[in-house]
């Protein structure tokens, strides 16, 4: 039997090798941030390891404290809010049909498909309807009414089908939790997701009828958009101890129901899908790269902001921030095994 001052001396050194390997993790986290400065397109990197945020980093005079535009990285939050929504019985599930919650915007010459457009189609991208995002997504926010013209796009798939990306679907969900709740989707977030200890919208986009648009322009800090990752992978639990987001309803998030052809990732409820370094990866992503990874095998959390107005797919910029998330991966790994050692 190990006597105590044996055991407070084993216990010290526990707590020392821990330390050491923490502020190895931040070492090695800073240089690759230091490094990743070449990126001209990004803004701002912040990243959460076990909990705890470990390391963050502005570029070019921006600052993971303040506001940025997140784009479509939004349409992961407002998955969130139907989840909860689903939960306290505002809406019956992902299989609800959307026409009879949308019936005054439908449109005269109603194609018979629009009958079977279910929630969970608009999460997976599987309407059918065609894409406002894209060519048409300027002529979309023209209109004078966003549900009405999303709901009048001409089919280009059965229900059901293949992954056509369209924010009209996440601005179609915005309405549908509205139109439920009498409330609008900014005060659903606030007082649905508020309560994660750092999270904040400081503002968003409405469309005529002065519904906010679900998963575009939506301005949030990078530290903010951290926290809303932290909620995801700590099971849906806020850092106060609360279960915010239903566990049920991100592993069903986290289910890959079909797949970008523009990248090949898996598309669940408003989250991509994708193996990096190694691990199984879920991330919201923004035009231009705005983009929050959840990496539940490594603990981590790990958001970047970029300049808004360049495509990230097509410059490459995209593939630059999932190798820069790589080498974070790794960095945990190579921590991880040094302190088992």
């Amino acid at each position: 039997m190990l006597k105590r001052p044996t055991v407070i001396l084993a216990f010290l050194l526990i707590l020392s090798v821990a330390a050491h390997a923490a502020d190895g993790l931040e070492q090695r986290l800073g240089k690759l941030l230091d490094e990743a400065e070449r990126l001209t397109p990004l803004r701002t990197v912040a990243i959460a390891h076990d909990g705890a945020v470990v390391a963050e980093r502005g570029y070019r005079g921006h600052s993971p404290a303040r506001p940025a535009n997140i784009k479509s990285a939004s349409k992961s939050i407002i998955s969130a809010l139907v989840g909860i929504a689903i939960d306290k019985g505002v809406l019956q599930g992902t299989d609800q049909k959307i026409a009879p919650l949308l019936q005054a915007d439908l449109p005269a010459d109603v194609d018979p498909r629009l009958q079977q457009v279910t929630i969970g189609h608009l999460l997976s991208m599987q309407a059918g309807l065609g894409r406002t995002s894209g060519p048409n997504y300027g002529r979309w926010v023209a209109s004078d009414n966003w549900v009405r013209a999303a709901l009048a796009m001409p089919f280009d798939d059965e229900p059901g089908g293949t992954m056509l990306y369209s924010t009209g679907s996440t601005h179609l969900l915005s309405a549908i939790l509205t139109r439920r709740t009498g409330r609008s989707t900014l005060e659903l977030a606030r007082e649905w997701l508020g309560p994660q200890q750092g999270f904040s919208i400081t503002a968003w986009d409405r469309d005529p009828q002065g519904i906010y648009l679900g998963g575009n322009q939506m301005a949030m800090s990078p530290r903010s958009l951290l926290a809303f990752g932290e909620l995801y992978r700590s099971g849906g639990v806020s850092r106060g101890g609360r279960q915010l987001v239903p566990a049920d309803w991100i592993k069903l998030s986290w289910q890959p129901r079909t797949a970008s052809r523009f990248t090949g990732d898996g598309y669940g409820y408003g989250w991509f899908i994708r193996q990096i370094a190694g691990e199984a990866v879920f991330y919201g992503w923004g035009y231009g790269g705005q983009m929050v990874y959840v990496v539940p095998g490594r603990a981590l959390t790990v958001v970047m902001t970029s300049d808004e107005n360049g495509p990230a797919g097509r410059s490459g910029h995209r593939d630059d921030l999932h190798s820069l998330l790589g080498r974070i991966i790794e960095a945990t790994k190579e921590v991880r095994e040094a302190r088992s050692n």
